[in-house]
Order: C-alpha cells, then sequence, then structure tokens
C-alpha cells in the first residue's frame, strides 16, 4: 500500500501514527477487465483509491453513455449514491485489469472523528472533485468537440484507457463523428 501512503502524504500532512491507523481501514479489491464495481441500482458504501488500471462511470438507459473516468492515483465514490443512500444510476466498469483500495462510508466517518488530518484529506478531496467538474462542464459548454478531444489527447495514459465508443459518447458524439475529427487532425 505504499502508493496509497505516498497519495496521502502528498496531500495532507498527518503523521505516521494516524497514516498508520488511516491505512488499516482500507481493503485490496481487484477487478479484470469488463468487471462492474458498482451496477445501477445498487447503492455506494464505499470511497476507492485506483492503484491502477481504470475504471469508467456510465449510463446505460437508451444508449451507453461515459459520463466519468477514473484513471490511477485518484480517490473517488459514486457521491449521488453514496451520501443520500440512494441507488445509482450508474455502472462502474474496469477498463483493463484494475487495482484499487477501498474504504467504508462508515470508517471513513470514524477516522473523520478521529483524526483531523483526515477531515483535511477529505475536504481537500471533495475540493479537487469539485473544482474537476466544475472544469469539466466548462469545457463542455465554450469549447468546441474538437478541442476538448485535443485536451484529453494532453492527458497522459487517457486515451488508451477508453474504445473510440466510450471516447465519442464522453465527448457527447457518434463514433463515426470522432473518427472525423481524428483523422481530420492527423
Amino acid at each position: 500500500m505504499q502508493d496509497l501512503k505516498k497519495f496521502l502524504f502528498s496531500r495532507v500532512n498527518m503523521t505516521e501514527e494516524d497514516l498508520t491507523t488511516v491505512i488499516s481501514y482500507f481493503r485490496p479489491k481487484v477487478l479484470d477487465k469488463g468487471d462492474l464495481l458498482l451496477k445501477r441500482g445498487q447503492i455506494a458504501s464505499l470511497y476507492y483509491f485506483l492503484r491502477s488500471g481504470g475504471l469508467r462511470f456510465y449510463y446505460d438507459e437508451d444508449h451507453e453513455l461515459t459520463a466519468w473516468i477514473v484513471q490511477p492515483g485518484e480517490f473517488f465514490t459514486e457521491i449521488s449514491s453514496l451520501s443520500p443512500e440512494r441507488t445509482t444510476r450508474f455502472n462502474i466498469e474496469a477498463v483493463e485489469h484494475a487495482e484499487l483500495y477501498c474504504i467504508s462510508k462508515k470508517d471513513m466517518e470514524v477516522l473523520y472523528k478521529q483524526l483531523p488530518a483526515w477531515q483535511e484529506f477529505g475536504r481537500k478531496m471533495w475540493e479537487g472533485m469539485a473544482i474537476r467538474m466544475i472544469d469539466e462542464i466548462i469545457r463542455f459548454q465554450t469549447m468546441t468537440v474538437e478541442e476538448r478531444y485535443l485536451e484529453f489527447l494532453k492527458k497522459p495514459g487517457f486515451m488508451q484507457l477508453v474504445s473510440v465508443k466510450q471516447m465519442a459518447s464522453y465527448l457527447g458524439i457518434t463514433p463515426n463523428a470522432l473518427s472525423r475529427i481524428r483523422k481530420n487532425l492527423r
């Protein structure tokens, strides 16, 4: 769990003793490509740190829509399900072999009460997530599809995580439209 320790130390100042306490609450989880971490209709109860691999949140009503992509080194949950304890609208799928560490909502609450540094960690994680969501909304409203696609190309490893179909749905276009964009950019 060295990578999780490194991640936590990079986000918040905590003692080695506090870090050992925090780490003791995490459990490893492994998913193969195509496995679901959370299935539509379930209620989220865990927070996760993605150690390796890649995940995507997708909505599957009339057609599949990739709503979020998780890369290694991210701490996340399905907050629209976890906090109000209601069923999720999303499936969370491993887009390749994935290794995660998970911690329950209940254990997060215990740590929040015990450790001021963990409260700071939680606050910083949600601030970061809010900023990412705002940035995504602004990009969607102000950039062309081509510009958004070029932004994704700048993210190391991002394009290797998802198929053309999944990337197209994330951009809000058809796979054929994405293929034309890619062809024009060559």
